[in-house]
């Protein structure tokens, strides 16, 4: 686990944020966002707003059921025409989360979808890699340079992938693994071991057959059959879905398991 208490998670979200909005607030609302092929331009820019007014209520709420989450889902606010109005509804959504986030501690909970952390600290976590990784589909988007991710940001997340967005599984589901593989850091030298399966079964409600893939970290002695290598900036980058340059190597069978993992994608 990389040590992320260096940190400023609400700077790192403003700052990204802003430079999201900056770059759209340049760019013709119907440009194609590559790294989200169902949205435009505009679309990139609501759905940020609309995650952080979101989370906004969440905290300040005090939201801590299912029940809760999806009222304040479906209560969401009604989506501007132009982007010219959304500009200003996003700035408002993120000066509310980070106001929420300025007044709460880690360990205060609320409700989150991980079952496994329902603290604000997740959600400072997560809004601080989806804030970055926005801000690269905005540049995308745009067709401007992609600006850098500092590598303690990096490094975080690559973790999260690791420890929460290839590792929800249903709890009646079958686990099978597939492969190990190493995500190596060229630059900073940091090691992450993930052991790469799926998961299958029929969900008892819908009656609906699942062949899902999944990661998760495995154990610390566990052989690689499949090495990524990139600076800690690509591989977070490729493991977000979000370009990088990494090199892999390894058996065929564990290149196709880890691809299928890094096909889901992550929106």
């Amino acid at each position: 686990m990389t040590n992320t208490k260096s940190i400023d998670r609400i700077a790192v979200i403003r700052d990204e944020a802003q430079r999201f909005a900056d770059v759209l607030a340049d760019t013709p609302p119907e440009s194609h966002c590559p790294t989200c092929p169902d949205w435009n331009a505009a679309d990139l820019l609501w759905h940020l707003t609309e995650v952080h007014a979101f989370w906004a209520t969440v905290l300040g709420d005090d939201l801590r059921t299912d029940e809760q989450a999806e009222s304040a889902e479906q209560h969401k606010p009604e989506r501007p025409e132009s982007m010219a109005d959304m500009l200003p509804r996003r700035a408002r959504a993120t000066a509310d989360l980070l106001e929420q986030l300025a007044a709460l501690e880690d360990d205060d909970p609320r409700w989150t979808w991980w079952e496994a952390d329902q603290t604000v600290g997740f959600t400072r976590r997560m809004q601080t890699y989806e804030a970055t990784m926005h801000r690269i589909d905005a540049e995308l988007t745009a067709g401007v340079d992609v600006s850098p991710i500092s590598p303690t940001v990096a490094a975080g997340a690559v973790d999260h992938c690791a420890d929460v967005m290839w590792g929800w599984i249903a709890d009646w589901a079958v686990r099978e693994s597939l492969a190990v593989a190493e995500l190596v850091a060229s630059d900073t030298g940091q090691r992450w071991l993930i052991d790469v399966g799926h998961w299958t079964g029929t969900g008892p409600q819908s009656g609906n057959a699942f062949d899902e893939p999944h990661g998760i970290r495995a154990e610390a002695d566990a052989t690689p059959t499949v090495t990524v290598t990139g600076s800690v900036q690509d591989l977070a980058r490729w493991a977000w879905t979000r370009g990088g340059t990494v090199r892999i190597d390894g058996d065929e069978a564990g290149k196709a398991a880890l691809g299928g993992l890094i096909d889901r994608g992550i929106p």
